[in-house]
């Protein structure tokens, strides 16, 4: 059902108050149809929405904000492993606790990822050294100009760091209505990511003693203990990408910064924006109700629940600072409406 003017301020996890001039929850492919041949008739943009938390809402909304509800999950024992069918409106970290509880390993490092299976594949969402395309089998989407559903191999989605065909040549598209995942029933934990070595470290277990479960909820205890819940703290997560940078511009800020967190990506350099953040001293700063987290500055927070061009301000004041101090660019990872 179509409704008009409708509150966003509880579908973003910034609690940012902003309006829609439609809204439409769907919970199946009929609904999705019946709402894309609404938006069709009356020229409409859309505001796909699933958990919230990968959006800012920069102001009200001129068209439909359409609400992905679908669920669904189906796992599928295989000779080698399993599959999962998980549809859209499914969280992500639930699915996650869900097949390693079910002793699936593979999604373990991404435990606690905010937001919804649909959009997963769309920033192709990664921690800890383990990607969503490292399990990804297909998907499928609905295109929006026809309400047909398309199928999208690994290869068609295009993956790449927090990137997709989807914010590509296919953004604006299609939306995606469910996704397959295939995990191996030969699992070998990956683990090392510097911050989950330090802590079977300091707990005193060895590669051989874990199991998806323990590695699971040692991402658990590591996110915890530098995220804010945006329950508690309205935030959308990791705000910026971890830039990456060819081996020459990383070779000489490693020079100037022996301490600097970088991470090799084949010829290039993956380096850490919270701590390229937190260097040029923004941990910490809030003003006027937005800030940065205290203990992450990747984290952009919104306790004041200020409007989005706040937000967004404070952004750009972060990036362009980063950019004169370490000639570094930030790109944000959520995405900004309208």
């Amino acid at each position: 059902m179509i409704q008009s003017d409708v509150d966003l301020q509880p579908y973003n996890t910034m609690t940012i108050a902003a309006r829609a001039k439609y809204f439409c929850a769907a919970t199946s492919l009929d609904d999705l149809r019946e709402a894309l041949k609404f938006v069709r008739e009356h020229k409409l943009p859309i505001l796909p929405l699933g958990g919230g938390s990968n959006i800012v809402l920069t102001g009200d909304f001129p068209g439909l904000a359409l609400h992905l509800g679908i669920l669904g999950l189906e796992f599928e024992p295989l000779d080698d492993g399993v599959r999962i069918r998980a549809a859209a409106g499914e969280n992500w970290h639930q699915l996650v606790m869900h097949s390693v509880d079910q002793g699936y390993g593979g999604l373990e490092n991404l435990a606690l990822i905010p937001g919804n299976i649909g959009a997963a594949p769309i920033q192709n969402i990664g921690a800890y050294g383990v990607e969503l395309k490292d399990s990804f089998e297909q998907l499928t989407a609905m295109d929006i100009a026809t309400g047909e559903l398309s199928t999208f191999s690994a290869e068609d989605c295009q993956f790449g760091y927090r990137d997709s065909v989807f914010k590509g040549r296919a953004k604006d598209r299609f939306l995606i209505c469910e996704v397959v995942l295939k995990l191996s029933g030969n699992w070998q934990p990956r683990v090392a990511y510097p911050a989950l070595q330090h802590y079977f470290s300091e707990h005193g277990q060895s590669q051989d003693q874990l199991t998806p479960t323990k590695v699971a909820n040692a991402v658990i205890d590591i996110r915890n203990s530098k995220l804010p819940n945006p329950v508690e703290i309205p935030n959308t997560g990791s705000f910026f990408k971890n830039p990456v940078v060819d081996a020459s511009l990383y070779r000489t800020l490693k020079a100037a910064h022996p301490e600097l967190v970088a991470y090799e990506a084949g010829e290039q350099w993956k380096l850490a924006a919270g701590w390229l953040i937190d260097q040029a001293g923004w941990r910490g700063f809030s003003r006027g109700g937005v800030g940065v987290h205290d203990r992450q500055a990747l984290v952009l927070v919104n306790p004041g629940h200020r409007c989005g061009s706040e937000v967004v301000n404070l952004a750009r004041e972060i990036a362009s600072d980063v950019q004169r101090k370490f000639g570094v660019t930030l790109e944000p990872e959520p995405r900004f409406y309208p």
